[in-house]
């Protein structure tokens, strides 16, 4: 018995290359791409709050921060009270010594106006009492006569009244010691005379 020959197999056509190359798998051919979004500007795409023991950290920072600027407000404040009354010390310390001196200035003054001119004796007292007032001048402190002012009795002191018309009435009659300031402040009121309508 003769046996059925095979029938010969066709050959594969060989790629052309005219073929569109295949579709990414899970996508079609035929949709269109959807394009990517663009990024927003509006804050959106910032770092989350933070939460957790991050948040913690972060709300120690700030407690830290404004207790070193209370701090150092504290400080600022405490420098300038310390300068102030540094100050008010040395004006203080200043009058206090200025009032002890002008008792002698007032005792040289008078031992002057006894003197004899000529006097050699004199002649060193007055250069005493020039370096005296020279020294209380450079410290600020400046003495005033106020022969026919107005009575004032924040500047003057009464002593006595005299009786004189009654256009001379609150007026300075006589001075009996000059008055003296301390940068601007009465150091010690003139003692005066004060004149009163008849």
């Amino acid at each position: 018995m003769t046996k059925p020959k095979p029938r010969p197999v066709d050959p594969e056509p060989a790629d052309s290359g005219n073929e569109d190359p295949p579709a990414p798998s899970g996508a079609s051919s035929s949709e269109p791409r959807t394009p990517e979004p663009a990024p927003d500007s509006s804050g959106a795409g910032l770092a989350p709050p933070p939460v957790g023991e991050q948040a913690q950290v972060w709300r120690e920072r700030d407690e830290y921060l404004e207790l070193a600027q209370r701090t150092q407000a504290d400080f600022e404040n405490y420098r300038k009270r310390v300068a102030k009354e540094t100050q008010d010390a040395e004006a203080r310390g200043r009058a206090s010594l200025a009032r002890e001196l002008l008792t002698v200035a007032d005792n040289l003054e008078r031992a002057l106006d006894a003197s004899e001119p000529g006097n050699p004796l004199a002649n060193g007292v007055r250069l005493v009492y020039e370096d005296l007032a020279g020294a209380l001048e450079r410290a600020g402190v400046e003495g005033y006569e106020p022969s026919g002012e107005v009575f004032d009795p924040e500047h003057h002191e009464a002593v006595l009244t005299q009786p004189v018309p009654a256009n001379e009435d609150g007026r300075i009659i006589d001075v009996h010691e000059k008055g003296y300031r301390l940068d601007g402040q009465v150091l010690r009121p003139a003692r005066v005379t004060v004149g009163k309508a008849r």
